[in-house]
């Protein structure tokens, strides 16, 4: 399989969606602005996205792609058949229990997660109202998750980075044509939330027909392949519920600071995911399927070879995003949000954030690649101290940075966090000789960060010559920015090329 093909396909998907993604924020920033509305959405959303993350995503992937790799390897395809359906079965019952109970107590969710809208009546009712409305779609992405990881397992990778395409479509939609219909017209947008996840659902049903692996759920909870995924996946829900419990105490800091606090995270925290998503999912969600299928096959010393790639092509798409990232901060913020009720104090606010995210965001990308090495070969209690740790790190963290820079203090904690956790894993793998640095991986970075100071230098000069960025139309506005990431991104490659690392070329063979 081609590893470089696979992850521009699977990169070039998320990148449509993160797209679409901004295009929804811009929307959202421009009818909604930064209010107690979008305050309660976000706050609101963030709630069945916090339980997306924890039992869904990577972390159902890291415990149910392992053993589904060693069904295809051993099993006939009946047994595989029974274990997805059982599988199946078991998200409904304990989701739709989850999603009962959720909607139940939403008001208390809302007043334990952000405590300072207990002062609010106004943004309690309507985020509880929302939270309401919302909660089924955790059983929905739940059971998109798992029929991406049987995707992946089959190599469909592009297909699971598509459905997220559809969420953004159906927000976009909602607040262009039916907002007016709603009121306050901020509920138009948790609804949009429910139709987009049953889109993401059934979205995928016609491929996993293809596959004949388009089952029927079953409630066959003795099934050993699901007995042995729910053993594995309640470490990994407990490691990712500390990065998860990590963000809740965050919003809770940020609902006690002031009004469109909440509201200036979001729009930062949408902008880092953009690289990390296309960079850092794209590229674990392609490496963890073939480092599981190495580590059942016992060849180890493929799987050594991938995960030195996996951290070398990370650090040479990280470190100029993040870069970019940092000294175009502001200029991303004016082009994409700075529309009707959104402000110059706004852009001002949420640069401080981005500026602080840009720092971590090398570490968050090898982080998600690091990790990838541990759950394909199915030790997951490492990577959850780790996470347990730096949840603990962060919240000492916090109280000092928010003392010191407001809002903006949790990104730099969160940053920080996440290159502790990325030391922790790398200096861990290094002493078990799974990844190592020799003299050539010193060479290799130093031609990395050679070639990143060289785009410095030209994105100074091509901003230098760029007009005030809140003059023109949007249209004008978008041709200048793109302008200066391709003369910037350009610029790299080529001193990549200069120093014999050509990226289309670069496989793991190299590594």
């Amino acid at each position: 399989m081609n590893l470089i093909k696979s992850l521009i396909s699977v990169s070039l998907m998320t990148f449509v969606s993160r797209v679409l993604g901004f295009i929804r924020d811009i929307l959202i920033a421009s009818i909604f602005g930064a209010s107690i509305f979008t305050d309660a959405f976000f706050i609101s959303f963030k709630i069945p996205n916090l339980l997306r993350r924890i039992f869904s995503d990577s972390t159902f992937s890291q415990a149910f792609i392992p053993v589904l790799m060693e069904y295809k390897t051993n099993k006939n395809e009946k047994d595989i058949k029974v274990f997805i359906s059982s599988t199946f079965g078991f998200m409904i019952f304990f989701l739709f229990v989850l999603t009962i109970l959720g909607i139940f107590f939403s008001q208390f969710i809302i007043r334990m997660s952000a405590p300072g809208f207990v002062n609010s009546p106004e943004k309690l009712i309507l985020s509880s109202n929302l939270l309401t409305i919302m909660f089924p779609y955790i059983l929905l992405v739940s059971l998109s998750s798992l029929f991406s990881s049987v995707l992946n397992s089959w190599n469909y990778f592009s297909i699971p980075a598509f459905s997220p395409i559809f969420l953004n479509i159906s927000i976009i939609i909602f607040s262009m044509f039916f907002s007016s219909y709603f009121h306050p017209s901020i509920i138009s947008l948790a609804w949009a939330v429910i139709i987009g996840g049953f889109i993401q659902v059934f979205y995928q049903f016609p491929f996993l027909y293809r596959i004949n692996m388009l089952v029927l759920p079953s409630f066959n909870w003795n099934n050993r392949g699901l007995l042995r995924t729910l053993r594995k996946i309640g470490p990994a829900i407990l490691g990712a519920s500390a990065n998860q419990i990590s963000l809740v105490i965050n919003t809770i800091f940020s609902s006690l600071l002031n009004s469109g606090s909440i509201s200036w995270i979001y729009y930062a925290d949408r902008l880092v995911e953009f690289p990390v998503g296309i960079l850092g999912v794209s590229l674990s969600t392609i490496l963890f399927t073939s480092l599981s299928k190495n580590y059942k096959n016992r060849t180890l010393s493929e799987y050594k070879k991938l995960l030195n790639w996996g951290f070398r092509i990370s650090l040479i798409l990280s470190l100029p995003s993040s870069v970019m990232l940092f000294f175009l901060a502001k200029p991303i913020i004016i082009v994409l949000f700075q529309y009707g009720k959104f402000t110059n104090f706004d852009v001002l606010m949420t640069e401080k954030v981005l500026k602080l995210y840009a720092f971590g965001l090398v570490s968050f990308i090898l982080v998600k690649v690091l990790s990838s090495s541990f759950y394909a070969c199915e030790e997951i209690n490492f990577p959850m101290k780790i996470s347990l740790l730096t949840l603990f790190l962060t919240q000492l963290m916090n109280p000092i940075f928010i003392f010191y820079f407001q809002h903006a203090g949790l990104s730099l904690s969160l940053s920080i966090s996440g290159w502790i956790n990325f030391l922790l894993l790398y200096w861990e793998l290094y002493k078990r000789r799974i990844i190592y640095f020799k003299y050539s991986e010193l060479i290799f970075i130093i031609y990395v960060i050679l070639s990143t100071l060289v785009m410095m230098l030209i994105l100074f000069f091509t901003l230098y010559m760029m007009p005030l960025w809140n003059v023109g139309s949007f249209f004008n506005k978008i041709i200048r920015l793109s302008f200066v990431f391709l003369v910037s991104g350009i610029t790299y490659l080529l001193m990549l090329n200069v120093f014999g690392i050509r990226l289309l070329n670069f496989s793991y063979e190299n590594s």
